[in-house]
């Protein structure tokens, strides 16, 4: 990685697919209404930043590193979680856009999605342990061998979640919800 260390810097309204971000470690930066699609942040590392209505989709993020990240208004369409740095990868996203995003095999206990859009979002063999899935949409999200012990879904709707193939254990789902955890059994709840 480049030795490139920026602190304490607020990016607001930067195009970063015209003028890259440069290659380095971010600390306690804030970034609001950028632009990142498309964009190559492989190898970088944010640590206690903030991204505020960005537009990330489909960058790449390959071994870059997340720690302590907060994505709030913000469109993640495409993004490879799944190829981040997963050494200490912590983030939680408010009121983002995350549909098409893969999460695949990735340890993230205690994560927080709050009003979040997260359509054909890959969570297989995940480990969401005491994550919350506030108000979120889940239509269509693939959940297979995933943990989810002790999660919090019980404001998060349109999802089916086998519970014979995920761990559900001390998991939170509201009445409303048992209709996701029943869809294979193919049952009319009324």
């Amino acid at each position: 990685m480049n030795n490139t260390f920026i602190e304490d810097i607020d990016y607001k309204g930067e195009d970063f697919t015209t003028t890259r971000l440069a290659k380095g470690e971010y600390e306690h930066c804030t970034f609001t209404n950028c632009n990142f699609s498309n964009t190559n942040l492989t190898n970088s590392s944010f640590m206690e930043c903030e991204f505020i209505d960005c537009n990330l989709s489909n960058a790449n993020v390959s071994a870059t590193s997340f720690k302590e990240v907060l994505f709030k208004d913000c469109k993640l369409l495409g993004l490879r979680f799944d190829q981040c740095n997963d050494f200490l990868l912590t983030f939680n996203f408010e009121d983002c856009t995350l549909n098409l995003s893969s999460f695949y095999q990735l340890k993230l206990k205690k994560t927080r999605f709050k009003n979040c859009i997260l359509e054909e979002v890959d969570f297989v063999e995940a480990d969401f342990t005491e994550a919350v899935f506030d108000n979120c949409n889940l239509n269509r999200a693939i959940f297979e061998n995933t943990t989810l012990a002790k999660a919090d879904l019980r404001t998060s709707y349109n999802f089916s979640i086998d519970p014979e193939n995920n761990r559900i254990k001390k998991a939170k789902f509201s009445i409303k919800g048992i209709v996701g955890l029943l869809e294979k059994y193919d049952i009319i709840i009324q």
